[in-house]
């Protein structure tokens, strides 16, 4: 009897792609998810590549932090996808998205795809496939030189893609939100970004992929603050909270202006990461939490835009021992916005409101209360209501 690792079902015909045995590897052909990668080491001049498994058929679940949180995925069941990616790439200026013919033009239109894409490669050099059983891999493992790359199909691409892509005079930020107004994923809107199909002409280049999340998160919620910033304040204290492979989320929401604060602190290791902004915009980076920091604000401001509310929002990461593999930020969004989905839990005094949060919290929320700056400005604030 044959038992799918993935999903638990006897001879399962959706993951039998993910089957596979090890083996040397130089000529192959599959289905990327789609997916491809930018990375940042010797900037300008970066890898560039795809993604791919050796196997053809609905590959999608391999690359979505999406459809990993929608379907609860276990880490070791992410990493096992994961581990199935042949990395194919080549070094280049990112500017030269603007003159390469041949290889990158190919990473361009993976990068635009709505679904797998079928395609041929031949490595440099051969690999080693491992076996299926060797699930704990990086996100991104297998990484190999590549010689060419030809695609074998149509690509199908979403007219608004395709669209934005083909307009130069557009800038890039324009772009984005055009995107996201209609349902492009964050996913997706990483991809194009990075592989420089987005701006105007004279400045579209690659974009690493880890600044890419960043840009993507930072610039939709930069723009829905313009709209909440202007909101009437909530009127009672508001907590929302969701976890999803050991990483547990408590979202304080407070009757105030709008502030954002994140505190992260590990069971494992003991670390605290914190970053803030007040109801001005940050001006430099939060590189204590990186790139998780934009990615809880995402999640808040849609919430906000949808009630038409603004308020200061305190966020507590619980990072705890069963997180034994980071995943990338794209989970992080996800459970947060999972955390939204659900109605909050009111209270109308912020100790009640704390004291709720604590039932779920493994650690003494004062080691999260006494760093918090949100709560010591809400704290020590005298307002004109109290007179």
């Amino acid at each position: 009897m044959s038992y799918c690792k993935i999903c638990g079902e006897y001879n399962c015909k959706k993951h039998s792609f993910l089957i596979s045995k090890s083996q040397k590897i130089q000529k192959f052909s599959g289905s990327s998810p789609p997916e491809i990668f930018v990375g940042k080491w010797n900037y300008p001049n970066v890898y560039a590549g795809v993604l791919s498994p050796t196997e053809h058929g609905d590959t999608s679940l391999m690359s979505s932090p999406e459809e990993w949180h929608k379907n609860k995925l276990s880490i070791s069941s992410i990493l096992t996808l994961r581990n199935k990616l042949i990395y194919g790439r080549q070094q280049k200026n990112v500017h030269a998205v603007l003159t390469e013919k041949k290889f990158l033009p190919v990473i361009q239109e993976i990068a635009m795809s709505e679904k797998p894409v079928s395609a041929e490669y031949e490595l440099e050099k051969p690999i080693t496939k491992n076996s299926e059983n060797d699930s704990l891999v990086p996100l991104i493992s297998k990484a190999a030189q590549i010689k060419k790359v030809i695609i074998q199909e149509n690509i199908p691409i979403r007219k608004k893609i395709d669209y934005l892509v083909n307009d130069t005079d557009v800038k890039s930020v324009s772009a984005l939100l055009e995107l996201e107004k209609h349902k492009i994923s964050n996913s997706s809107l990483i991809k194009l970004l990075s592989a420089g199909l987005l701006g105007l002409k004279k400045n579209r280049k690659m974009v690493p992929t880890r600044w890419s999340i960043t840009a993507v998160d930072d610039t939709l919620s930069k723009e829905k603050l313009k709209e909440i910033k202007l909101s009437n304040e909530i009127v009672e204290f508001q907590v929302f909270h969701a976890e999803y492979l050991g990483n547990h989320y408590e979202f304080l929401l407070l009757p105030e202006k709008f502030s954002f604060e994140v505190i992260e602190i590990s069971l494992k290791s003991f670390g605290v990461w914190q970053d803030y902004e007040s109801f001005f915009p940050r001006k430099k980076y939060a590189d204590s939490v990186t790139g998780a920091y934009y990615a809880n604000r995402l999640a808040l401001t849609e919430y906000l835009q949808k009630i038409k509310k603004q308020s200061s929002c305190l966020v507590f990461r619980e990072i705890r021992p069963e997180y034994t593999e980071p995943l990338g930020v794209g989970i992080l969004r996800e459970t947060s916005r999972n955390a939204f989905s659900n109605p909050p839990e009111i209270f109308n005094t912020l100790k009640e409101a704390l004291q709720n949060i604590q039932l779920r919290l493994k650690q003494p929320i004062s080691n999260y209360t006494k760093k918090s700056k949100i709560l010591k400005d809400f704290k020590n604030q005298t307002k004109l209501s109290n007179f």
